[in-house]
Parts: C-alpha cells; sequence; structure tokens
C-alpha cells in the first residue's frame, strides 16, 4: 500500500497509545462509532443443554440436516446416479480386490457398502463417491506380498489388510479431530503427480501380465508380488510371444470398448444418455454370458470361480493382530494411505462444493472419511475414500444429494447376498481390463501439466515429479509414497521457516510514497544511508530463525534474488526502519531475536524505528523491554513520518539535512 493513502490509525508515537481503544487498528473505522450492545441481536445459540446438543449432533451428524428436508422430487436423480454409479463401482470394487490385494471378491464390496453408507451419514459433500481406489487398493497387495515374502507363514492376508484399514480409518479420524485439515494443501501438485503416474504404470505393468495370460508363466519365472515393476516390464518384452491367444483378445476387446467409451463420453459432455452408458457393466455381462456359454474355462481363461462365494454380509469383528514386529510396516503404510486417500478426497469435496454452491469442512470430511473406514476395516472391507472419476459420473448422472451415495452402498450390499454367484464365469483378465482402463486415465493430466511445467520454467516442479515417478517405478511402491509425503513436509518446513521480508524505497518523484523495491526497480529508489525493511507476515518461532541471516543479506543486496558471491552492492546504512503493518502477532521467540537484532544495530550505531506497530506486538515489545531499548520515540503510523524523524537525526547529526 501507498504511504499517501494509508488509512492505518496509529499513534504518532508510542506515548499516544495509552488513549487508544483496545485492538483499534484492527477495527474499521465505521465499526467504531458507536459501542456493540452487551448481546449481538442475531445470536440465536440455544441457552439449555438439550438444544444446544440437538444443534451440535446436526452439525456433526449432516444426515440429520439434509434427510428431514429431503424431497421426493430429489429422489429420482440421486437414484439414477447411484444405479449409474454401482454399474461402476461394483466391478471396480472386484477387480481391487482380487486383483490387486489379491482377497477374495467379496472384500471388495464390503469395502463399497459400508463406506459408502457411513459416508452418506457423515459426510458433507453431496457428489463425491467414496470407495474403493486402484493406488490405495495396489498399496494394500504390495504391503501383503511383501509381508508374505519375508515371513511367509505369520500373516494372514485378510487379517492384514482389514487390519490395515482399521488403522487408516483411526488415521484419517484422528487428522480431523486435531483439525488438521489444512495439510491437503501441504502436498505438492508435482510430487502428487509423480506419484500417480508412478503408481498408474506400476499397476498398467502388473496388470499386462495378467491381460496377456502369462501368469503361470511369470511364476515360473520368478515373478511374485514382491518383484519390481522394472523386472516385470523385462519379463513382458521376453516373453510377449508367449501370450495366451483368448486371454489376450478377451482383454483387447474388453479394453477397446472401455476406451471408446471413455473417448466418446469425454467428446459428448452434453449427451446425458451417453454419459450415463454403463459400458463397464455390459462388457461384465457379456463375458460372463459367453465364457459360460463358450466354455472358455476349459481353453485356459483364468475366471474368477468359488472365491466369490459367501454366506452373507460380514458381521463387525476386530481383526486379528499380526506380532509386534510387523506393527511398524503395517502402521507407516496405513499413514501413507491415509494421507494420500485425504489429499485427493479433499480436493475433490471442496471442487463440488464450490461448484454446486454449499459449504464444506476439511476437518469433518477427516472425520467422516475415517469413521468410513474404521467401519470398512471392521467389517472386512479395503480403503475406500474419494474418487476423481467416479464423481464426475455421479454429478452427471444426477446426484444431488448424499442419499446416491447411501444407494450406492444399498446396493452393494444386495449384490453381495444376492449377486455373487454370477461372477463365477467372470475372466479375470476382464477384472484387470477395467483396472488397466482406469489407471490409464490418472495419466490424462500429465502432460498439461509438463506442458505447464516447461511453459513457466517450473524446473524445480519438474525436478520432484521424476525424483517421485522414479522413486516409486524403479524402488517401491511404499518407498515413492513416503519420497512423495516426505518431500511434501521438508518443503513446506522449509519456505515456513524463512520470514518473508523485502527493501522498500521511495518512488522516484515523490516525497512520501514508498514501495518494495522488487515491484520495479527502475521506479523505485533506494534512499541514502537508510534501510526499509517490510515484514510481510507474523513472526513466530518457526520463520524467525533465519531473519538475522535474510536482514544481513538485503542490507548487503537489496535483493534476496542476488546470490552472495556477487559483489555487496550497499554500502553499510545507519538508519532501519522496520514496516510491521502486516505483521498482526508476534511471539515470545520472534520478540527475542528482534530483541537480540535492535541490540546487535545498536552496537553498530545503527538507529532503529518501527512502523505500524500493532496493539498486540505492542504489549510484547514492552513486556520484553524492546520498546524501551527502541524508545517510544522512534514507533510512527508511516514509514514517511519515520523519514522525516531520521533527516531530522541527520541534521542534528552532520548540520545539514542529507536528502
Amino acid at each position: 500500500m501507498d504511504e499517501d493513502t494509508d488509512e492505518e490509525t496509529l499513534p504518532q508515537n508510542a506515548s499516544e497509545t495509552r488513549v487508544l481503544l483496545h485492538n483499534e487498528d484492527l477495527i474499521p473505522r465505521y465499526m467504531t462509532a458507536s459501542p456493540l450492545p452487551s448481546a449481538h441481536p442475531y445470536d440465536n445459540t440455544p441457552k439449555d443443554f438439550w438444544s444446544l446438543l440437538r444443534m451440535r449432533t446436526k452439525y456433526y451428524l449432516p444426515i440429520l440436516q439434509w434427510l428431514p428436508q429431503y424431497k421426493f422430487q430429489l429422489f429420482l436423480g440421486d437414484f439414477l446416479a447411484a444405479m449409474t454409479l454401482s454399474c461402476l463401482l461394483i466391478p471396480q470394487g472386484l477387480s481391487y480386490a482380487t486383483a490387486l490385494c489379491k482377497l477374495d471378491a467379496i472384500h471388495g464390496l464390503t469395502g463399497i457398502a459400508f463406506p459408502a453408507i457411513t459416508y452418506a451419514i457423515f459426510g458433507m459433500s453431496r457428489q463425491m463417491s467414496v470407495g474403493p481406489e486402484a493406488p490405495l487398493a495396489l498399496l494394500i497387495g504390495s504391503s501383503i506380498a511383501q509381508q508374505q515374502h519375508l515371513h511367509s507363514s505369520e500373516i494372514d492376508p485378510l487379517a492384514w489388510a482389514c487390519l490395515m484399514t482399521l488403522f487408516v480409518g483411526l488415521f484419517t479420524f484422528l487428522l480431523g479431530i486435531f483439525r488438521l485439515g489444512f495439510l491437503d494443501s501441504l502436498m505438492s501438485r508435482a510430487l502428487l503427480r509423480g506419484f500417480i503416474t508412478g503408481v498408474a504404470l506400476v499397476v498398467m505393468v502388473q496388470q499386462s501380465i495378467i491381460l496377456m495370460g502369462l501368469v503361470d508363466r511369470s511364476t515360473e519365472w520368478g515373478i511374485n508380488e514382491a518383484s519390481s515393476s522394472i523386472e516385470r516390464m523385462v519379463f513382458l518384452v521376453q516373453n510377449v510371444q508367449h501370450a495366451h491367444p483368448l486371454s489376450s483378445c478377451v482383454s483387447g476387446i474388453s479394453v477397446f470398448i472401455l476406451l471408446s467409451m471413455r473417448v466418446i463420453k469425454a467428446k459428448m459432455p452434453n449427451k446425458r444418455w451417453i454419459q450415463l452408458f454403463p459400458e463397464v457393466l455390459i462388457v461384465v455381462i457379456a463375458s460372463i454370458v459367453m465364457t459360460e456359454y463358450f466354455d472358455w474355462e476349459q481353453d485356459g481363461l483364468d475366471i474368477l470361480g468359488k472365491a466369490t462365494e459367501a454366506s452373507g454380509i460380514p458381521l463387525p469383528s476386530i481383526p486379528s493382530f499380526p506380532h509386534n514386529k510387523h506393527m511398524k510396516d503395517m502402521l507407516v503404510t496405513a499413514a501413507m494411505i491415509a494421507v494420500i486417500g485425504f489429499v485427493e478426497s479433499v480436493a475433490i469435496a471442496k471442487q463440488y462444493s464450490s461448484r454446486h454452491n454449499y459449504t464444506v469442512s476439511p476437518n469433518r470430511e477427516l472425520v467422516a472419511l475415517g469413521v468410513a473406514n474404521v467401519v470398512s476395516g471392521l467389517c472386512q472391507g479395503i480403503p475406500a475414500y474419494g474418487s476423481i472419476s467416479r464423481s464426475k459420473i455421479n454429478d452427471k448422472a444426477g446426484a444431488r444429494t448424499q442419499m446416491a451415495g447411501l444407494l450406492a452402498g444399498v446396493i452393494a450390499l444386495l449384490a453381495i447376498l444376492f449377486l455373487l454367484p454370477c461372477f463365477y464365469y467372470l475372466p479375470k483378465a476382464v477384472l484387470s481390463s477395467i483396472i488397466f482402463v482406469a489407471v490409464l486415465f490418472l495419466l490424462a493430466e500429465l502432460p498439461e501439466d509438463l506442458h505447464f511445467i516447461f511453459k513457466i520454467g517450473a524446473w524445480r516442479d519438474l525436478g520432484l515429479l521424476l525424483v517421485t515417478f522414479l522413486a516409486t517405478m524403479i524402488i517401491s511402491l511404499e518407498f515413492g509414497t513416503l519420497i512423495a509425503v516426505t518431500l511434501s513436509l521438508l518443503l513446506t518446513i522449509r519456505e515456513t521457516s524463512y520470514p518473508r521480508i523485502s527493501i522498500m524505497g521511495r518512488v522516484k518523484g515523490t516525497n512520501n510514497k514508498f514501495k518494495p523495491i522488487r515491484d520495479d526497480p527502475d521506479e523505485i529508489e533506494h534512499l541514502e544511508d537508510v534501510l526499509i525493511v517490510r515484514v510481510e507476515e507474523p513472526l513466530f518461532f518457526a520463520n524467525t530463525g533465519q531473519l538475522k541471516d535474510r536482514l544481513r543479506r538485503l542490507e548487503l543486496f537489496g535483493d534476496m534474488s542476488i546470490h552472495p558471491s556477487e559483489t555487496p552492492r550497499l554500502s553499510d546504512s545507519s538508519y532501519i526502519i522496520f514496516d510491521v503493518g502486516s505483521m498482526p502477532y508476534i511471539d515470545a521467540s520472534a520478540v527475542q531475536i528482534l530483541l537480540e537484532i535492535v541490540q546487535a544495530y545498536h552496537a553498530r550505531n545503527v538507529a532503529v524505528y518501527f512502523v505500524k506497530v500493532r496493539d498486540r506486538a505492542l504489549k510484547l515489545f514492552e513486556a520484553s523491554g524492546l520498546l524501551q531499548l527502541v524508545g517510544e520515540s522512534h514507533l510512527y503510523r508511516k514509514v514517511s513520518d519515520a523519514i522525516e524523524a531520521v533527516e531530522k537525526d541527520r541534521m542534528q547529526r552532520y548540520g545539514t539535512l542529507v536528502q
């Protein structure tokens, strides 16, 4: 803000602060005309306990808000969306459970039903589809495979998967309870894109072995669940000529149909009947009918078979715990799944709430997703989070409330009870085709992101993307996840550890207009012998550790972008002015560091001034002794006022006015 248009109401010096109202510098002028009444006229907070409890219960259980107000005219759209969504969800659940997690098919359906119903009760997003996701299912399957490879006789795959899902839910729930919903902003887009790209290629390579009917041959070659993607790629290149003809044909036709419909839907977004066309369900039904009719099982086509049989809906139970020595691996993987899952889910919830003009809370979404996964783990399901592609289908199909997700969960329960035997002849190659196409479209945004990175020259983002991608592809899925999460946290810590400060200068041709020099170096000039530093954010323990070094670098070069190996461009100043108008608060650690900085300046005979000190900061300045050290006469409301004081001091020192 220019100094001549500054509306700050701070005193000319600190001695005048005693007549100010408390926090007056934070209250707009039009709000200080008359005192506020003792009770807010619009305060409808209930005073009795039960009314307050009912209000809070509706807040934390959104179903108590939308269900009593639910209108029948919304049901048709929600039901149609649920049916359309189920045509995709059920085959995906079967695929992810069997092909990625290596569990029975029923666990994919329980991973749909219970999280969807639970989220409809606790969740706020009306369009988000909650269910199993390929990257998260692959992490579960990879963890199981790794434990079986190391301790084959000690691990029960189902108990491991259910217990990990339970811990995923607990971690997510605790993130919401401790109000850490802001963490979704900490995951760099480049890191997330690199991880998703790596996961997509890992899954595609893994499923290609099933698509070409090379499972038995891969076992003979020593390829197992713990093998790296590079080993699988080498195997595929060397054995592609041995692909099973029938499996390859079924896979090729399935992938072609699914891909073609995806492309057609993308090119005709306004044709609703095309958007609702259930190509996945049709491919599944057609493949089951043809496999049974032509007896393709006898020709070597792998099918689900009796693995789909179940005695009914699983009752809630606590999974058996493995030996303590395995718990560390489980907890680390569960934490990574929780972070990756909620980052995508919160982004989806925000996107559709903005599009349809309603409010979502990231913290309450975390609680809802946490409870959904806890229930899924207790009922023998796999992790479930939001899906971008399914949520898009849900929205286009007409979902306007959480009823669509609730109905989709009920349909999955009915599938467990009545439809599982119908999947006996479902070819595994078709399930792998569904997964292959789903993860292929995870790569859809990669070209756009890469083009943008090259367009603006964001080479650091490109490096982060490549590091995460290569770690996921070459080393392991778990390592890639760990790299993505760790680098995001480290980059966030690094950025927050540096205080945002800038050098101010006077606009040429003016006397009282001051702006950051970096904004326009040609039109803004340094003041001789005076350094004006603007602090652009609150100062606290995390971002003041580097404050002394950054101030010194600004003193020497005037700009943080100049490399310290260059020759200093500025001479030492005799006066320094801190503009702290953009610093609403400061903590004890930062005050102590400021005290040391001022003492160091005084030791060099540098006069220190503060401008626009807020009321909260002023109290700490006074209590710490910083105000006494600086002097109340060195506090001003405008930079121009401080400059006038500097000029007067110069005249007293040197007997002449230096412009």
